[in-house]
């Protein structure tokens, strides 16, 4: 069902039934006239279960701010996960968790994402795209997901860590099964696929933490985790590891579904794809609005540490909420026209990477590397096309695809 064709009758019969355990089938392809739906009649959304949906941009927003939120799951992953690798990572990693591990991971990060750092790593980007736009050239085409968008973080994230390339095949499909861990309904065999991943994972890099302990190098990000501390707290071993898988998890994650997503938009939208070719100085609101548009990740999460009131409802302390951001990205409050695709959409205040305390540690690196592949894949191919059909991701919290195959064209810009 298309999303004009929703009139109120079917928006509240939407409503009604909406449950994040049980999609409604045709949700993962599109799930923006379920989120506007819920915007209009239940912005503050109670789920069976107890937790509550937000939809409304300036609830999102204001709960990233809010002191009064949690990022730990243990509570949660306890009986998701039981006493396993999955268990291990989710709760141990930067993402879920709260002061005092929270600031001492992201203390020993920073040096990697600041803005001198991120310069110096340009032109390995730069080189990491242009190599794989010769190869698909020489191809005539690729999957813009397989052999482009999910291949330059892998790659550049290999790098970061020091991953020696014939070690890097199995990095996407680990994080891929990690990741689909944290869906809000997941099968049995999903689990163990997950907790095989961590395992699997968290076995490679102890050795390679072992053989990086023995030979320190100078500029590689897993050095600088394993020699720093902030006020004289060093990460474990477990912390250590978890927070490589992490790195990886975040950086493939974002950067992929930037990148096949603003490819999708820019084919939907033909006049702003023509635009951005035309004004190529337009790439960083560009990105910005991709992000917006069709934001990576669709689905965050608080729990309650005291009694609040929460967009106009009352919540006890250990209420559970979840944010939705794809949903407050296209609130037509804080976007005019906010489902309509506007590469200089000025201003742009959008929450792909959160915030708070909890915003995204390498949004800027996501943005150098979005900036870069979708601007040389412009510029250098002024007609790709899609080529057979596309297979959406297939999740809820992380929106992209997992293939999406198109024809270049005739190149225009030498490589």
């Amino acid at each position: 069902m298309s999303e004009g064709a929703w009139d109120e009758t079917t928006e509240r019969q939407a409503v009604a039934s909406f449950e994040l355990t049980a999609l409604p089938p045709d949700y993962l392809d599109d799930p923006y006239p379920y989120y506007r739906a819920l915007r209009r009649h239940a912005p503050v959304h109670r789920l069976a279960d107890g937790s509550y949906l937000l939809t409304r941009y300036a609830d999102v927003a204001a709960i990233y701010r809010d002191p009064r939120m949690s990022s730990d799951k243990r509570r949660e992953f306890r009986p998701r996960f039981g006493d396993g690798p999955l268990y291990l990572h989710h709760t141990t990693s930067l993402v879920f968790n709260d002061p005092p591990l929270h600031t001492v991971v992201r203390k020993l990060l920073a040096p990697a994402f600041t803005p001198r750092a991120l310069a110096a790593l340009r032109p390995s980007v730069q080189r990491i795209v242009d190599g794989m736009l010769d190869r698909c050239a020489e191809r005539g085409g690729m999957d813009v997901i397989a052999d482009y968008a999910a291949a330059i973080p892998v790659q550049l994230i290999g790098d970061m860590l020091g991953i020696p390339d014939a070690d890097r095949g199995p990095l996407r499909e680990w994080s891929l099964r990690i990741l689909g861990a944290l869906e809000p309904a997941i099968s049995s065999e999903q689990l163990d696929a997950g907790n095989r991943a961590v395992a699997e994972f968290s076995a490679y890099l102890s050795d390679l933490i072992a053989e990086r302990r023995r030979r320190p190098r100078e500029d590689d990000v897993l050095t600088a985790l394993i020699a720093g501390s902030v006020d004289g707290r060093r990460l474990s071993d477990d912390e250590l590891q978890q927070n490589c898988i992490f790195l990886l998890n975040a950086g493939h994650e974002t950067t992929t579904n930037l990148i096949g997503n603003a490819v999708d938009a820019l084919l939907r939208f033909p006049e702003q794809q023509r635009r951005l070719r035309a004004e190529p100085g337009l790439i960083e609101p560009a990105v910005e609005e991709f992000l917006r548009f069709d934001s990576s990740n669709q689905l965050g999460n608080r729990r309650l540490i005291e009694d609040a009131e929460i967009g106009g409802v009352a919540m006890a302390a250990g209420t559970y909420i979840h944010l939705g951001i794809g949903a407050a990205n296209r609130d037509p409050a804080q976007f005019p026209l906010p489902d309509s695709l506007d590469i200089a959409r000025t201003p742009n205040r959008h929450l792909a990477f959160g915030g708070g305390i909890h915003a995204c540690a390498g949004m800027s690196l996501a943005r150098m590397e979005g900036q870069v592949a979708i601007g040389r894949l412009l510029q250098r191919f002024p007609a790709f096309e899609q080529v057979g059909p596309v297979r959406r991701g297939g999740r809820a919290r992380f929106r992209g695809f997992y293939e999406y195959p198109i024809a270049l064209g005739g190149e225009t810009v030498s490589g």
